[in-house]
């Protein structure tokens, strides 16, 4: 047990604690050897423990759109992951934790971590609580908004829409778990230089004055506050100025508040003190990220609005822009005076993004894309045309069956025809058909420029 106390002490998360605080601490602990592929914990599951990596690799993996991603690694002994437990009792883990590689790590109840907290630093135990409480509320409504995906096989049209968002709110929760680590190690740093509650106080004071500048900050402006922070930090034996510096200059906080920090945490106390109002800083961005995202989100969900069909077109062509090489001509024929339609953008872009992709799949990346628009009395059309090779006429009439394809499964990754259909069809009221012979494939998507009356049963 003393070899891994020393090894505990070399480890920089440990460093704020005593020789007497670390042995109560590994008291309660236990040593679990890892090999490649041994699960640790699983996402979602009761945060019981809080493990911490003492040598080897360890893969933490999250469901993002159906698929399991690696998210983060834990590399460095020193890195850690679950024992939210300590602090909330319905505290699940963020992700699931699966060896890499042969090594070992520390397990520690998370109710030996709760004890532990509460006899060195009651306060700190009650931000970091407070702050696990907001992270989770974010996690339940990033899963909330992840699980629309697959409420219905429309939804399908609808993700495609929401993806940016939902992404953008899957990183922001990710990213908080970074902060809540970082925000752990510098209160358990503040405790260790045994900092009174008057001067946490005025530090949070302090911080409270913080306000985020409006709008867009200027990059050359931003780039020049930040050198003069990390100057500054680094004149007064802030090491991590690399990490503290941005967070601060994107705060707008200057090189005078950090003196009045100064003032009120002298010594070493200083580097922790400003690590964790950088935290809480980066915290409150990410909250603001999730905010936005999540509305962004309910947004499109709701929405039904007049939409030109030439925009959806054009920016599925920008967003399949990797696919549009040098081999593929684009054509664009899109008729004068087509007026607006009522529907829904995102599905309709998710239909444009299917038709596309597909007819340059067919052309093997060669050829040429003909896009059309025309209007028709209150209809609007909207043509696809490739020059590929065409689908037998047996194929063709399938086309828009439920569940059938021509790819195989490692490569079927689009909407399906069938759903395509069942969007312009079920909630646009329009049509869809194919008309395909070689070196010319027409998809053929026809919608009424007014929205259909909503269906009402019949009259008893």
């Amino acid at each position: 047990m003393r070899g891994l106390f020393d090894e505990l002490r070399s480890i920089d998360l440990f460093d704020g604690l005593t020789d007497q605080q670390l042995s109560e601490l590994l008291a309660g602990s236990s040593e679990v050897r890892i090999r490649p592929g041994l699960e640790l914990f699983r996402e979602g599951e009761h945060a019981d423990f809080w493990w911490v990596l003492l040598e080897g690799i360890v893969d933490l993996t999250r469901h993002v759109g159906g698929e399991e991603t690696v998210v983060a690694k834990m590399e460095v002994p020193g890195r850690w992951a679950g024992g939210f437990r300590a602090w909330d009792d319905q505290g699940a883990y963020l992700a699931t934790g699966r060896a890499a590689t042969t090594g070992r790590v520390l397990r520690i109840p998370a109710e030996v971590l709760r004890e532990r907290m509460n006899a060195w630093f009651p306060l700190g135990g009650h931000l970091i609580e407070g702050l696990y409480r907001t992270a989770r509320s974010i996690e339940a409504a990033a899963r909330q908004r992840q699980s629309l995906v697959t409420l219905g096989t429309l939804a399908a049209g609808l993700a495609h829409e929401i993806n940016n968002p939902a992404a953008a709110a899957v990183r922001a929760v990710d990213a908080l778990e970074d902060v809540c680590q970082t925000l752990l190690a510098s209160v358990s740093r503040l405790a260790a230089h045994q900092v009174s509650p008057q001067q946490f106080g005025a530090l949070d004071m302090l911080r409270q004055e913080i306000s985020r500048p409006a709008g867009a900050p200027d990059a050359l402006a931003l780039a020049d506050l930040e050198d003069s922070l990390a100057g500054w930090l680094t004149r007064h034996g802030v090491h991590r100025e690399w990490m503290i510096a941005p967070l601060l200059a994107a705060a707008g906080v200057d090189t005078g508040w950090c003196e009045r920090a100064a003032a009120i945490l002298d010594g070493p106390a200083l580097e922790p003190g400003l690590d964790w109002v950088a935290s809480t800083v980066s915290a409150d961005m990410l909250l603001a990220e999730m905010k936005e995202s999540t509305r962004r989100i309910s947004a499109l969900v709701a929405a039904m609005q007049r939409i030109d069909v030439t925009d959806g077109l054009e920016s599925t062509l920008v967003m399949l822009g990797h696919m549009l090489r040098d081999g593929v001509t684009v054509v664009r024929d899109y008729g004068a005076g087509v007026p607006p339609v009522e529907a829904h953008a995102g599905e309709l872009n998710q239909v444009w993004t299917n038709l596309i992709s597909n007819a340059v799949e067919a052309m093997d990346g060669k050829g040429t894309l003909r896009l059309s628009t025309r209007a028709t009395q209150n209809t609007v059309v909207i043509e696809v045309a490739d020059t590929g090779c065409g689908l037998p006429p047996d194929v063709a009439a399938r086309a828009f069956e439920p569940f059938f394809t021509t790819k195989d499964a490692a490569t079927n990754t689009g909407l399906g025809l069938d759903i395509a259909r069942r969007i312009i069809a079920e909630l646009h009221g329009g049509t869809i058909d194919i008309d395909s012979r070689p070196g010319h494939t027409v998809l053929r998507v026809q919608i009424p420029v007014r929205a259909p009356e909503p269906r009402r049963p019949p009259a008893r």
